[in-house]
């Protein structure tokens, strides 16, 4: 099957799931809502602790924002093309995975597209705000190459974050109960990255800045777009390495994937 057909394929299914949520408009508007104001109150609570400080590791509230902002959008988006990969456990657990299996699509994109979230567009919405109101509040200096690096950065965060989601999520071909592992890397990843990489300690860096590439997702490239220095004394071509991450990310998701549906069992249920 060509990437045309699959495509087409994963338009229909979002389609019929847009449908039905359309059938509740109200239900739709006030969980969009939600998601908004949920989000906005995480940004609230990183403007409280910039009430008994002026700057976290050399970083003020506006650059701060700056990077809330941006792995927000990142996550934003792949919460709502990608999270739903997190059913994938029920799926096994009760044998419906099993009818995903004989049908001739992809088994991912049949997950993916059977839940779509439209509706998390409140998340992605809030943040976006939030990024724009940082750049200019820490007087970003744009150019033409700094726009081209955020750009790059969100479409990058995005696959990082989604490949995290899916290779997380693999593990419950051998361990069906994982689930809260992978959360602590999706949910747990996107909380720390809205702070600077220094206010961590040494082991929490290296696991969630280079182990799982996290780091990638807006610090690295935020130092570039923002004029900063950075206080971990890093080599300068990190800023400018994001999409070769995600690449590698979305590589090894594919591999441990497909790994995963060759050592998979079916409940026999």
């Amino acid at each position: 099957m060509n990437a045309l057909s699959t495509f087409a394929i994963y338009r229909r299914l979002v389609g019929a799931r847009l449908r039905s949520d359309f059938q509740y408009r109200v239900s739709f508007a006030l969980f969009t809502l939600s998601q908004f104001l949920v989000t906005f109150m995480d940004f609230v609570a990183l403007t409280i602790i910039f009430r008994q400080v002026h700057a976290l590791a050399g970083w003020s509230l506006g650059e701060v924002a700056f990077l809330y902002g941006l792995t927000g959008v990142a996550f934003g988006l792949a919460d709502m093309l990608m999270s739903q990969v997190e059913v994938l456990p029920d799926r096994i657990r009760n044998g419906t995975f099993d009818r995903i299996l004989i049908r001739p699509v992809s088994p991912l994109l049949q997950i993916v597209a059977d839940d779509f979230a439209l509706r998390r567009l409140g998340k992605i919405a809030q943040a976006a705000i939030v990024l724009v109101a940082a750049s200019s509040i820490a007087h970003v200096p744009w150019t033409i190459a700094k726009a081209a690096i955020m750009a790059m950065t969100i479409v990058s965060g995005f696959v990082i974050f989604s490949s995290v989601w899916v290779a997380g999520c693999t593990i419950c071909f051998w361990w069906v109960d994982s689930r809260e592992i992978v959360n602590s890397f999706t949910y747990g990843g996107n909380y720390m990255t809205q702070y600077p990489l220094p206010v961590f300690g040494d082991w929490i860096r290296r696991i969630f800045g280079y182990l799982v590439p996290l780091a990638f997702v807006n610090y690295f490239p935020a130092l570039y777009i923002l004029g900063k220095r950075d206080s971990l004394a890093a080599p300068g071509f990190l800023r400018f390495v994001s999409p070769v991450i995600a690449g590698v990310t979305a590589v090894v998701a594919s591999l441990a994937w497909r790994s995963g549906i060759r050592h998979y069992r079916s409940t026999g249920s």
